[in-house]
């Protein structure tokens, strides 16, 4: 797609200026996002995270409480990003063996005026970040990619299935 002029974003006013969009005369809907992300280790960092046994303590945990904290912030670390009243936030992680990687899902909802596609992707991006701060001791190269959102639901633009899934 070819943005032609600064019309074709909502966070820009007339001048071409930042602004954050006014939703206050948009009707509150169900609204809910799926994100993911993956986190690429070695092999040896893919048995310490599994078998607990890094320094800083268990990787899964905290990477789960870190995307939730994530999410719950996404209005503050985010410039245009409207304050959500979250309802719901499930964070999961798996350990993927043939990958070597730790695969990250969030699941956001929230009945409001604007969507949470911001939260899921900060969830996830935020859980990996703390996958990577909880193992850096032992391994500086891992690869923190492939954050992406994977459905929507809710809001004038309606749905989104994400359909090239990696």
């Amino acid at each position: 797609m070819t943005v032609n002029n600064t019309n074709d974003f909502t966070h820009f006013n007339a001048q071409g200026r930042a602004r954050m969009v006014d939703v206050g005369e948009k009707p509150e809907t169900r609204r809910t996002a799926v994100a993911a992300a993956r986190v690429s280790v070695n092999r040896e960092t893919f048995s310490l995270i599994r078998s607990g046994g890094t320094k800083k303590g268990d990787v899964l945990t905290v990477a789960q409480i870190a995307g939730i904290m994530g999410a719950k912030r996404t209005f503050e670390l985010v410039p245009m990003c409207h304050p959500v009243r979250i309802d719901g936030i499930d964070l999961s992680l798996h350990l993927d063996e043939e990958r070597c990687s730790v695969e990250i899902e969030a699941r956001v909802s929230c009945d409001g005026r604007t969507g949470v596609e911001m939260e899921a992707l900060t969830a996830v991006s935020t859980a990996a970040l703390a996958v990577y701060d909880m193992c850096k001791a032992v391994q500086r190269d891992m690869v923190i990619g492939e954050i992406r959102l994977l459905e929507k639901t809710g809001g004038v633009h309606g749905e989104y299935q994400r359909e090239d899934e990696v």
